[in-house]
């Protein structure tokens, strides 16, 4: 079995010395920066995010209001007062909750959005990375904004100048 197993590796490895295949690698946080659709799509975003962030904070804010109104008022409340007063302040949270993740949830407004703006441009780039490895030649394309421990890259196989030359970015 030991054979068998060297014998593969062995006949894989001399296969790809044969075909010459290479690895090259793009840095799509590079290329991503450089086109002004993803620069304005993300200054949106951010802006969005940042209305949503009010909104919650304001809501917080309004239930911890709700919570020291009812702390300081507990003690001459009535049980039937004090439970309600407490499921006011629970059905309150919930709701805020439910917005925040309306808001940022899987299915959420961001999450809508970012798919309607940002989707379409990585998919052009992924397109530009496609065709520039199968012009250049190249087996596999690593991406160094994903890529984490890379300790070293031959700038000889760095195709991120191509993938945005085919992209029309100078």
């Amino acid at each position: 079995m030991k054979k068998f197993i060297s014998a593969a590796i062995l006949m894989f490895a001399s296969f790809i010395g044969v075909n010459g295949q290479t690895v090259g690698y793009v840095n799509t946080d590079k290329i991503l920066d450089k086109i002004p659709e993803y620069v304005s799509a993300k200054s949106i975003l951010e802006n969005q995010k940042a209305q949503f962030d009010a909104k919650l904070e304001a809501e917080y804010k309004k239930i911890e209001l709700m919570y020291k109104s009812y702390q300081s008022q507990r003690a001459s409340m009535s049980e039937a007062q004090r439970v309600a007063r407490e499921n006011d302040i629970i059905r309150r949270e919930k709701e805020v909750k439910d917005l925040q993740a309306n808001f940022f949830g899987q299915d959420g407004q961001m999450a809508k959005k970012s798919k309607e703006l940002i989707d379409p441009i990585k998919s052009r780039v992924q397109k530009a990375i496609n065709d520039v490895a199968e012009e250049s030649r190249v087996a596999v394309v690593l991406d160094l904004a994903v890529v984490q421990g890379v300790i070293y890259n031959n700038p000889s196989a760095d195709l991120t100048s191509k993938v945005l030359r085919k992209l029309g970015i100078k």
